[in-house]
């Protein structure tokens, strides 16, 4: 029988039950690392399976987040990323399979050499330990960050929003029900029994040191906090304002269907374009299209001076607009001299998410990609593959701006680290 985890301490204080779920998932940490592929992927399977035969409990808990959410005022991106139909339901279930599938990213040899004096070295795959995601309104995080841990032989300790607590404790107790039907230590994926805000803080001082990376998912105020207070490392982007640059080359057909696919197929994600940027060498023929486009779609445009001209729908942007992640039906359009300084201008207000060239020219192609110095650029495509599954890693934790370790969607191979295995015959060192 499903056990949906209630919001309560058991009566411990929370500093007592925080301790004891990070020395647990400590020990699971340790039984995972060396789990075998077969027994994570049948864990994986199981969950999956649960998750499917969970359907309406899980629409249930939804609505009521929802209903609570609405009372709160919540509405637009934020109340569509807590939202749970069948669909989406099969589609965490699918995302938990897909993982399931792919190869196993722990104890692979990614090096080997010997020297001169016969030893022989091995570098080798393996998990980071436990990894605890702290995430808002997006349900799903709990399923993926939880596979994608298991999947790598990490325990996750997962602290859902308020907002999605009762959907994300179902689904926890989904994964739950995988663990146990394989004989793996149900601390394996554990979702915080609290919505109290101190968890966060106790989780960010590293639970005693059992706690070795946060991820945190979710708007900026928790990406900064976390950025500002975490003792432990951390996998964050802190904004996703992402650009689309049609270039002077850009074919229009494809400008128009890239722009409005980056943009509007799903205005609440993290990869939805903020900015459009358009040469000013084809402006007479590329910006009217463009913005009737966005307009006719029930898009909002705020442009500069060139972009205003066009239509009388379009809104004058301030400063302010050009480093704003809308998250919604929004965009800000500018007319930019070249590709130079298009460069410029996603360098000084990016935040190194993701970025997009609509070009026929393969030099400037390449110039734009090797440029700019954000975690995915892409040419010719929408912004919206920033996605682990578009990439093949069948799911992601979150997306990762900083330079350290791991950049873009983080997936199983991002949530390992190494060893040196070293092979001797009695060698002594002089």
């Amino acid at each position: 029988m499903l056990r949906v985890a209630s919001e309560q301490t058991d009566g411990h204080s929370l500093d007592g039950l925080m301790a004891d779920m990070g020395r647990r998932a400590r020990a699971a940490a340790r039984i995972l690392a060396n789990a075998p592929a077969h027994q994570k992927d049948a864990a994986l399977i199981a969950a999956a399976r649960e998750l499917r035969r969970q359907t309406a409990a899980l629409l249930a808990a939804n609505v009521m987040d929802m209903d609570d959410a609405i009372t709160k005022g919540v509405k637009g991106a934020f109340l569509d990323r807590l939202t749970l139909t069948d669909n989406r339901i099969e589609a965490i279930a699918k995302a938990v399979e897909d993982i399931a599938a792919l190869h196993d990213p722990v104890g692979r040899v990614l090096a080997e050499w010997t020297q001169p004096n016969g030893l022989r070295f091995e570098r080798v795959s393996t998990p980071l330990g436990v990894i605890g995601v702290i995430f808002e309104s997006r349900p799903n995080v709990t399923a993926d960050a939880g596979a994608l841990c298991l999947k790598s032989g990490n325990a996750a300790l997962l602290r859902a929003g308020s907002e999605s607590f009762r959907t994300s404790s179902v689904i926890a107790e989904a994964m739950r029900a995988g663990l146990l039907a394989v004989g793996l230590p149900e601390d394996a994926i554990k979702l915080v029994p609290t919505r109290d805000r101190e968890a966060v803080g106790l989780m960010l001082a590293g639970l005693d040191g059992n706690i070795d990376v946060i991820v945190p998912r979710g708007g900026k105020s928790l990406v900064a906090r976390v950025q500002s207070e975490a003792r432990v490392p951390v996998f964050a982007h802190l904004e996703g304002i992402c650009h689309v640059y049609v270039h002077t080359k850009a074919d229009l057909a494809m400008a128009v269907s890239v722009v409005l696919n980056a943009k509007l197929r799903r205005t609440g994600v993290c990869g939805s374009a903020e900015t459009l940027l358009i040469d000013k060498a084809v402006a007479q023929t590329h910006v009217k299209p463009l913005v009737l486009a966005l307009l006719e779609k029930g898009c909002e445009v705020r442009g500069d001076a060139a972009t205003m001209a066009v239509d009388s729908r379009v809104t004058p942007a301030s400063e302010i607009d050009w480093s704003t992640e809308y998250l919604d039906a929004i965009i800000a359009v500018k007319v930019v001299d070249d590709l130079d300084a298009a460069i410029d201008h996603i360098e000084r207000f990016g935040s190194h998410h993701t970025e997009s060239i609509i070009t026929d020219d393969a030099s400037a192609a390449e110039a734009f990609l090797a440029r700019v110095d954000s975690a995915i650029v892409l040419h010719n495509a929408s912004t919206q593959f920033a996605d682990g599954g578009e990439f093949g890693f069948g799911a992601e934790i979150g997306i990762a701006t900083g330079r350290m370790h791991a950049r873009g969607p983080v997936g199983v191979d991002q949530l390992t680290s190494f060893k040196y295995r070293v092979h001797g015959s009695g060698q002594t060192r002089a």
